[in-house]
C-alpha cells in the first residue's frame, strides 16, 4: 500500500489526508504546531494517524509521496531531507486534481485573487450552478472532492500552492497581475516569484481558456516565453488590440464568446483595481455559459469581500475602512488610488522586502497623517518621516485606533491598508482586521 504523509493539519492538510484515506492510501499527518480541535476530530473519526507539536522524521521519510502545506517553505530542513531521499512533494491542490473531472476555474495574481474568486463564485451560485469554493478561501478542494463533490470549483491559488503543482490542469486560468510579493520566500528574486505564478497555465490545452490582464507588463513579457495552447481572453481598462473585455465610454464590455455590456456605474465594486477583477470574473462566467442577465445582476449586487476595502462604520463624520488584506505595497497603492477624501493611512507589520517608493506620490497627495502599526516601525520612520506628514508610532491595535481617532477630522477616511504581513503582532490578517473593526465600533 502506497504511503502518503501530509505535513500540516490545517484546512488544506486535513482535506488532503481525508481524500488520501478514501483513496486507500496509508496516511500519516504531522504538524509542528498544535492542531485545531475540529481538524483532530475530522482525522480521528476517520482513523487517520496524526501527531502535533513535532515531526517524527522516521515516520515521514518513509513516505512514497508527501503532501506539503503551502505555508512550509521549500528550504525547510525536513523538506530538504525528503528531497534528498527522492520523495515526491506536492500540494493539496495537485493531489485533489487527480481525483476529479469537474470544471476547474483557477485564479492567481499578486492582488485581487480573493475578490475575483469570490465574485465568480457569487455569479455561478446565482446562476444555479453546482459549484464549490476552494484554495486559499472556502473549504479544502481535496475535502470537497472526497466528501462534497461539485461540478465546478472556483479556486484561488497562491504562489505557494502553485510551487508544488505539476500535472494539475486548469480549465480556465486567470492571471490578474504580477507585482513584488513574498520575495522573502523566493530568495529575494522576482523572477522566481514570477515563475511560480506562471505555473497556473501549465498543462492547458486547446480546449481551455486563459484570461489575463493585458496591461500588465510582466504578464505580457512572460507569456511570450510560453507555447500557449489555450484560448486567450485578455482584458484591459480601455479597448486595445487583442483585448476582449474593456471599458468604453462608461460601458463595461465583453466581446467574446457572447457579446455583453452594462453601465460601468452599475458595478457594485468600485476603484480601478476592482474594474479589472470585475472584467476577469465576467469573462470567466461568459466563457462558462452563464446567462447575461445573471452576470449583470451578480456584478451589480456582489457584496464584496471581508478585509478588502471593507467599510466598517462612520464615527464623528469619519469613515473607517478595513483593508487588512493589503499585505503588499501594490495592494495599498490600489486602495489609496480609490480614496476620494483626506486619508489617515495605517501602515506596518512584517515587512517582505517592501519598496515604499511605489506609494510615495499617492501618500503625498492623499494622506493627511500616517499611523505606524508594527513590532518594529524603523523602516517606516526612515522612509516616511521626512515627508512633512504627521505620524504616530503604535505597537498594538488599541493604540493605533486611538491615534487615528485623535488625528481624524470630519470628512476624513481612516484606512487600514498596511502593506505588510500581520504575523509580528497578530495571528493573521483576519485577526488584524477583526481587531480593527471591533475597536472602531467601540469608539
Amino acid at each position: 500500500m502506497k504511503r502518503i504523509v501530509v505535513l500540516g493539519a490545517g484546512e488544506s492538510g486535513t482535506g488532503a489526508a481525508i481524500l488520501a484515506s478514501k483513496q486507500g492510501f496509508d496516511v500519516f499527518v504531522s504538524d509542528m504546531s498544535v492542531i485545531k480541535d475540529k481538524y483532530k476530530e475530522m482525522l480521528s473519526s476517520r482513523n487517520i494517524s496524526w501527531e502535533e507539536g513535532h515531526h517524527s522524521v522516521d515516520k515521514i521519510l518513509n513516505a512514497d509521496e508527501i503532501i506539503k502545506s503551502p505555508g512550509i517553505p521549500e528550504n525547510a530542513e525536513l523538506i530538504l531531507k525528503a528531497k534528498e531521499k527522492g520523495i515526491h512533494i506536492i500540494s493539496e491542490i495537485e493531489f485533489a486534481g487527480r481525483y476529479t473531472n469537474s470544471r476547474l476555474i483557477c485564479i492567481t495574481g499578486s492582488n485581487g485573487k480573493t475578490t475575483t474568486t469570490s465574485l465568480i463564485y457569487h455569479i455561478f451560485k446565482s446562476a444555479g450552478y453546482d459549484v464549490g469554493l476552494a484554495g486559499n478561501i472556502g473549504k479544502s478542494l481535496a475535502f470537497q472532492v472526497a466528501e462534497d463533490p461539485h461540478a465546478y470549483y472556483i479556486i484561488e491559488l497562491s504562489s505557494f500552492q502553485l510551487d508544488n503543482m505539476y500535472d494539475f490542469h486548469a480549465n480556465i486560468a486567470i492571471l490578474l497581475n504580477i507585482t513584488p510579493d513574498h520575495l522573502d520566500r523566493y530568495d529575494n528574486c522576482m523572477q522566481n516569484y514570477i515563475d511560480a505564478k506562471m505555473r497556473i497555465i501549465r498543462n492547458q490545452t486547446h480546449d481551455d481558456t486563459l484570461i489575463y490582464w493585458n496591461d500588465d507588463p510582466i504578464i505580457k513579457r512572460e507569456l511570450k516565453k510560453y507555447d500557449i495552447k489555450a484560448v486567450c481572453c485578455p482584458f484591459s481598462e480601455i479597448k486595445e488590440k487583442g483585448s476582449i473585455g474593456y471599458i468604453e465610454e462608461g460601458e463595461y464590455k465583453i466581446e467574446q464568446p457572447t457579446p455583453f455590456n452594462m453601465e460601468q456605474e452599475d458595478l457594485s465594486l468600485t476603484g480601478k483595481h476592482n474594474l479589472y477583477n470585475s472584467l476577469a470574473a465576467g469573462i470567466a462566467s461568459n466563457v462558462e455559459g452563464v446567462k447575461k442577465d445573471i452576470i449583470r445582476k451578480s456584478l451589480c449586487d456582489f457584496p464584496g469581500v471581508e478585509h478588502r476595502l471593507e467599510k466598517v462604520c462612520v464615527v464623528r463624520g469619519v469613515q473607517y475602512v478595513n483593508d487588512s488584506k493589503a499585505t503588499n505595497v501594490d495592494a495599498c497603492w490600489y486602495a489609496l488610488e480609490s480614496m476620494k477624501t483626506p486619508t489617515i493611512l495605517i501602515l506596518g507589520g512584517k515587512d517582505k522586502g517592501n519598496d515604499y517608493n511605489e506609494i510615495k506620490e499617492l501618500v503625498k497627495k492623499k494622506c493627511t497623517a500616517l499611523v505606524y502599526l508594527g513590532a518594529d516601525n524603523t523602516k517606516l520612520h526612515a522612509f516616511f518621516d521626512g515627508m512633512n506628514i504627521p505620524v504616530r508610532d503604535t505597537h498594538n491595535m488599541k493604540d493605533c485606533v486611538q491615534a487615528c481617532y485623535e488625528l481624524a477630522k470630519p470628512g476624513d477616511t481612516v484606512l487600514l491598508s498596511p502593506c505588510c504581513a500581520s504575523f509580528d503582532l497578530f495571528k493573521n490578517m483576519e485577526d488584524r482586521g477583526h481587531q480593527f473593526k471591533e475597536l472602531v465600533k467601540s469608539l
